[in-house]
């Protein structure tokens, strides 16, 4: 007689062993219609599930976030069971959950179109609503090896062969579709109601160049049609602020294949706001008690095998280079090199904290079905720190990082954010007294700041817990980029100290800190956060200057020198063009200011302005419109001079 334990408290006792379905029916009516799976002891189970012992359980419905991922997982098996009813001899390969969605890779003959696509959803309608009942069976390995090769699923059975033979194989049918997967699912395909197949793309399998081409289908899929019409608005809002488009339109990077996928080419303009942020960046860390580093771009093989990313990230690094019989190794991150600066002399507490920080660009190699625009490239600079410090000063140290975290990430437009609190992981360096001090120290830290955070427990890195900042940007889709890393590995491996008071010798703790994760994904953030219309301090040109005839020329380049002189990012327009046109092409190009001269300014010494949204400011003096730009730079967007 099982005793069920409600997330409430409450207690419910049954005769005999009794499924979630029938714990959900004893609930209400209303769960019981709802009910797509249960969280048994803490383990997702599906709703067929029998409980034959006491246990606490919990029922899942679409409303929980668990709920929705079983929604987007059942989701890609109605994709692959309509993909094969429409192209049979179609291969299916893995389909998981992504973020907002899910997608299926398969082995087809050709690529799918956006017409197959259609197709595709309209036969994915059809089954939702013929409510087959989702099923779960288990088989032998060997066994289901030889069912999916007799169907001709090849793909399966090679991903079946890597399982351990003692394993038993759970398989899910859907009518007379059967496929493979760990669950759970819904109980019936009536319940994936809101969906949209999103697009399609190449992979290739096991992310492999070397392996097959594989045709990968997109979709999303929400609890109800509301949540999923309100998805694809804010879709068709982050395509139009697609990073890749508008930094074209702007001319401001490209990536060039001829050199490469992956790596950035940043263009005059796009150099421009680089400088900008790069500037305050520095600024920022100088102010804070950072000393600036610049350190180089190979090293030894073997300082990466004594700082053990050969063995822990060997597949994001590449390949070495040899010279002289030695191996060089491109560098993947900036750690080693700051370590081996630290070692270059005996430090002494009196030394501590030391806060090092350097623009580094690192390289990593990113398959290229993984590279998105600057969101995902193979060469990037990161915005790298790190503290060295002794164990008491940690707390003080990282109330110190996230006041300047937070100040950067504001000046920037960036003041929505969310904070996670990452835990000792299972497998981990470091004694567990050490790790306690540690996450106490962070917790302190974000205490004391008032800021509420999430524990994400045991995950933290295997050298110590993490502090990481998701901003949300100006459509509310969250970025992950400030990170802050205690580490007690790299102080072991290579074997740093420094001189107590008592004269004994002792490891510090290191900090790894990020603000703004790398210059690259940063940057791509700010074109979609402002779509374009950076703020007066990052536009790359900041005011446009448009003469109506050729008669006010000498003007013009007579207020070009002056802005310019006073360090301000103008351009000049004295094309014979009319000046609507003028006006609409710069107001495109998202510049903060036109400013527009003819006979009547030329004779003041004034200028008319304009903003890009269209808002007529009047007439003013040089003087008098520099100050206001300058005003506008200073308070870095906080104050809008432009409306």
């Amino acid at each position: 007689m099982p005793v069920i334990t409600l997330p409430d408290g409450s207690q419910r006792q049954f005769d005999q062993a009794v499924s979630v379905a029938a714990i959900a029916a004893d609930i209400g009516a209303g769960l019981a219609k709802a009910a797509l799976a249960g969280r048994v002891d803490g383990t997702l189970a599906d709703v067929s599930h029998i409980v034959t012992t006491d246990a606490s359980v919990a029922i899942i419905t679409g409303a929980d976030p668990d709920g929705l991922e079983i929604i987007r997982h059942s989701t890609a098996h109605l994709l692959a069971q309509a993909v094969q009813q429409v192209f049979p001899g179609a291969q299916v390969t893995i389909g998981p959950v992504i973020e907002n969605g899910f997608f299926y890779d398969f082995a087809f003959e050709r690529a799918f179109t956006p017409e197959d696509l259609e197709t595709i959803e309209a036969r994915m309608v059809e089954l939702a609503a013929a409510d087959l009942p989702v099923t779960r069976e288990l088989m032998a390995r060997d066994e289901a090896i030889e069912y999916f090769k007799g169907i001709g699923e090849h793909y399966k059975a090679e991903i079946i062969g890597d399982i351990p033979s003692t394993e038993p194989i759970s398989l899910y049918r859907q009518g007379d579709w059967v496929d493979l997967c760990r669950g759970p699912h819904v109980p019936s395909t009536r319940f994936i109601q809101a969906f949209k197949l999103t697009s399609v793309a190449g992979a290739y399998w096991r992310g492999n160049s070397a392996n097959a081409m594989l045709q990968r289908i997109y979709g999303t899929a929400w609890p109800d049609k509301k949540a999923l019409k309100q998805y694809l608005v804010r879709l068709e809002e982050a395509e139009r602020r697609d990073h890749r488009r508008i930094g074209k339109d702007l001319d401001l990077f490209s990536l060039q294949e001829e050199a490469g996928g992956g790596l950035v080419f940043w263009h005059p303009k796009g150099a421009r706001i680089r400088r900008a942020v790069e500037d305050f960046w520095r600024d920022q860390h100088v102010a804070a008690g950072y000393e600036l580093l610049y350190t180089p771009h190979i090293a030894l093989q073997t300082l990466w095998d004594t700082s053990g990313h050969t063995d822990f990230y060997r597949e994001g690094m590449y390949r070495p280079m040899e010279e002289d019989n030695q191996l060089y190794q491109l560098k993947p991150m900036n750690c080693p090199f700051h370590v081996l600066i630290y070692k270059n002399a005996l430090r002494s507490h009196r030394d501590l904290p030391m806060r090092w920080a350097e623009l580094g660009t690192v390289y990593r190699h990113e398959m290229s079905g993984a590279l998105h625009g600057l969101m995902r490239v193979r060469g990037f600079t990161q915005d790298d720190a790190h503290i060295f410090c002794r164990e008491e000063q940690i707390a003080d140290e990282i109330l110190a990082i996230l006041n300047l975290t937070l100040d950067t990430l504001a000046a920037f437009g960036f003041d929505d954010f969310s904070i996670d609190l990452s835990t000792r992981p299972e497998k981990a360096v470091g004694d567990i007294g050490i790790w306690d001090k540690a996450t106490a120290a962070l917790q302190q830290a974000l205490e004391a700041k008032g800021i509420d955070y999430a524990i994400d427990e045991g995950g933290g890195a295997f050298y110590g817990p993490k502090i990481d900042v998701k901003i949300r940007d100006a459509i509310g889709r969250e970025w992950q980029c400030s990170t802050i890393q205690l580490d007690f590995n790299l102080p072991e491996r290579f074997d740093m100290e420094y001189v107590a008071e008592d004269g004994a010798r002792h490891r510090p703790i290191m900090i790894h800190r990020a603000l703004l994760g790398s210059l690259e994904r940063f940057f791509g953030i700010l074109i979609e956060h402002y779509e374009g219309r950076f703020p007066a301090w990052l536009a790359p040109v900041q005011a446009v200057i448009l003469n109506i005839t050729d008669r006010q020329d000498d003007y013009v380049l007579k207020i070009e020198e002056t802005l310019k002189n006073q360090g301000f990012r103008v351009e000049t327009d004295l094309r014979n063009e009319k000046i609507g046109r003028k006006i609409r092409e710069h107001t495109l190009q998202r510049v903060p200011f036109l400013l527009v001269v003819g006979d009547r300014e030329a004779e003041s010494n004034t200028v008319a302005v304009r903003t890009r949204g269209g808002t007529d400011l009047g007439s003013q003096s040089i003087d008098g419109f520099a100050e206001r730009l300058r005003t506008e730079i200073a308070s870095r967007g906080l104050v809008n001079l432009e409306d």
